[in-house]
């Protein structure tokens, strides 16, 4: 019996200094290399909402290509064809020069803006991380406007013939992404003009600031809405913040947007302030849009 009992005691002295050596080797492992934070991804999808820009950016080497729709009637009603009266199109390259900077530039067929963007990611929301609950991107846009002919489709007809129009738009992208299924964004904005731009009865400089949201509907479907409240509007024409209302959905490397909207321009110092539709159905403020962008990744040179 001693015997039996002395075979057993070592048996369990054998067993149990591998377990314990094995956990101190993964305790100083852990103090080693401790546990790094992992940024929150996918917050929007996409790299914009709807009508603004959201905080996300692509890998670095991403090519986008979109084009952008926006359809409308006229006040009148008298004068629809095919669909809508009017459309304006805008044709645009993004670039993701890293994983938190991208640039990108674009042209507009109705109101014949240029217009381009400097976008940069500093802050990223971690998963499981008190310290920063919220991803922050510093957005900086610049358009330009020629009116050759002293006529324009702005709202800013009565500059004069062959003046050069310059706008800018500095944005303050906040985000958080609470669950899987919905992201919410605040976008502080600040717009200014050059001199020429500008009625007499209108500030150079105005504030806004802007809403968003999405929530996810399916694995490749979400439902999002975008609202800009102007602070201080003109004073020489009567506009309305701009809101929208819209489905995106994701096929592959196509990336397809479907909203409702009073807005008809894309560049953000022309939409955000200078909005004259009132969100309705009735004379003309109804704005279908329609958003394509194809993603490239030049990385991998291949779809």
């Amino acid at each position: 019996m001693k015997t039996t009992n002395v075979l057993y005691t070592l048996l369990i002295f054998f067993c149990c200094v591998p377990i314990l050596t094995a956990q101190d080797l993964l305790s100083k492992l852990d103090n080693e290399f401790p546990k790094e934070d992992l940024n929150t991804i996918a917050t929007f999808k996409t790299t914009r909402i709807g009508l603004g820009h959201s905080i996300e950016t692509r890998k670095q080497g991403t090519l986008e290509i979109s084009m952008y729709n926006r359809y409308w009637n006229h006040k009148e009603g008298t004068t629809q064809s095919f669909l809508a009266d009017e459309v304006n199109i805008r044709f645009g390259l993004d670039y993701a020069i890293s994983d938190n900077v991208a640039i990108g530039v674009g042209y507009s067929t109705f109101d014949k803006i240029t217009d381009g963007y400097l976008k940069y990611k500093f802050l990223h929301q971690k998963k499981n991380a008190k310290k920063s609950p919220f991803s922050m991107v510093l957005l900086q846009t610049i358009s330009h406007r020629n009116n050759e002919d002293g006529s324009s489709n702005s709202i800013y007809g009565s500059v004069g013939s062959g003046s050069n129009i310059y706008s800018f738009a500095t944005q303050l992208l906040i985000a958080r992404k609470f669950t899987p299924k919905i992201s919410a964004q605040l976008s502080p904005t600040f717009i200014t003009r050059s001199k020429n731009f500008m009625n007499n009865d209108d500030s150079k400089n105005q504030f806004a600031l802007g809403f968003g949201a999405r929530y996810k509907v399916g694995g490749h479907v979400s439902i999002v809405s975008e609202y800009y409240a102007v602070l201080n509007p003109m004073n020489s024409v009567k506009t309305y913040n701009p809101f929208m209302i819209g489905v995106n959905w994701e096929v592959s490397n196509l990336l397809l947007q479907f909203h409702m909207t009073n807005a008809r321009n894309f560049a953000e110092d022309t939409f955000i302030p200078q909005t004259t539709n009132n969100f309705n159905f009735h004379d003309g403020n109804f704005h279908f849009g329609f958003n394509a962008t194809f993603v490239l990744d030049l990385n991998k040179n291949k779809l």
